[in-house]
C-alpha cells in the first residue's frame, strides 16, 4: 500500500510517518483486503491539530475519517479509531463486496463545476439568470449498485453521492437526509 504523509504547514517528522503507516497498515489489513494508497494530512486549527484520513481501496471503494485533538499523536490516534470503527462496522460487507466483484468499480467521466455565491443583498433582482463559473474540474462517477454507493457515502462521511446504477445504467443520486436517513433519488423510475 503507498501512504501519502503530509501537513499543512507543520512539519511531519521520520517518526511520526512510521507511526502512521505502522498503525493504519495495521487496521486497514484486518478490515479491508487489497489497499491501494491512504492518503493523511496533518494540519493545526488554533490549538488542535487535525488528522484527516482517506483510504482508497482497489475495488474503487474510499473510507474517510478525521481526528483532532491538542496533540499530534493524539489527533492521529483519534482518526485511527475511527477508521477502525468505520471498517469494522462494514467488514461484512466489505468481503461480501470484494467476493461478489471481481473486476473492480468502472469509472465514468464528468465534469463539475463551482459556481458563484449571489453577492450582495437578497432582495436585490439578478441581471441574469446564468451563474457564473468560478472553476471547472474533472470528477469521476463509479458504476455501482445502491448497496454499495450507501456504503460508500457511508465510510466516506459524504452528505451525497452521484454514481451509475449498475442495475440499469442510469445516473442516480444518494444522500444523507435532515432526519438522519438516506435518500436515494432514481430519475429512471420517476413517471
Amino acid at each position: 500500500m503507498r501512504y501519502q504523509i503530509s501537513g499543512k504547514q507543520i512539519d511531519i517528522g521520520e517518526a511520526l510517518q512510521t507511526h502512521v503507516k505502522a498503525e493504519l497498515g495495521e487496521v486497514v489489513e484486518k478490515y479491508a483486503q487489497r489497499p491501494t494508497e491512504a492518503v493523511i494530512v496533518f494540519s493545526r486549527v488554533a490549538h488542535e491539530h487535525v488528522c484527516e484520513a482517506t483510504i482508497h481501496l482497489s475495488t474503487g471503494l474510499n473510507a474517510q475519517a478525521k481526528g483532532h485533538a491538542p496533540e499530534i499523536y493524539a489527533a492521529f490516534e483519534s482518526c485511527r479509531e475511527k477508521m477502525d470503527k468505520q471498517l469494522r462496522r462494514y467488514k461484512r460487507r466489505l468481503r461480501d463486496h470484494h467476493r461478489d466483484r471481481t473486476a473492480a468499480v468502472e469509472f465514468g467521466g464528468g465534469t463539475s463545476y463551482i459556481l458563484a455565491a449571489s453577492e450582495g443583498a437578497e432582495d436585490v433582482e439578478p441581471e441574469t439568470l446564468q451563474p457564473m463559473v468560478i472553476a471547472e474540474m474533472e470528477t469521476k462517477v463509479p458504476s455501482i449498485t445502491v448497496g454499495e454507493a450507501v456504503m460508500q457515502l457511508e465510510l466516506a462521511g459524504q452528505p451525497m453521492l452521484v454514481f451509475r446504477n449498475e442495475g440499469h445504467g442510469g445516473v442516480n443520486v444518494v444522500y444523507r437526509r435532515e432526519d438522519g436517513n438516506i435518500g436515494w433519488i432514481d430519475p429512471r423510475n420517476s413517471k
